[in-house]
């Protein structure tokens, strides 16, 4: 389960990622949803009926591909100038016959840790 933001053409991205973007919303989210990894979100500004894309991952492993899967959806009449729209989008599960491959296994492959796959 995952979020994503649009916010109206009157306003600022921030206004809609200050909504989220804080450990009131997110670990309250998690909670609800007994996650373990973070939240991956879209931030966006458009006019009313914009697409909204929420990306998704596994709610306890962010580097499980088979679960890297993204919901697009829009409101025909919102967001209004003035408006903010925060969707939440779920998942009952991954790709049932995903073919993307196995993130740690390629980190190990590589030679990277698995824990700092960007070595810093």
């Amino acid at each position: 389960m995952r979020q994503g933001q649009r916010r109206g053409m009157g306003g600022e991205i921030e206004h809609a990622q200050a909504l989220t973007h804080t450990l009131h919303f997110g670990n309250q989210f998690r909670e609800a949803i007994s996650a373990k990894s973070y939240l991956v979100f879209s931030n966006t500004r458009g006019a009313a009926n914009c697409p909204i894309t929420i990306p998704l991952m596994d709610k306890d492993d962010g580097g499980r591909r088979s679960h890297y899967q993204t919901i697009q959806t829009s409101i025909a009449d919102a967001p209004a100038e003035d408006e903010i729209i925060v969707a939440l989008g779920a998942s009952v599960g991954g790709h049932p016959n995903h073919r993307i491959g196995d993130r740690y296994e390629d980190l190990r492959e590589m030679g990277r840790d698995v824990d700092n796959p960007a070595g810093v």
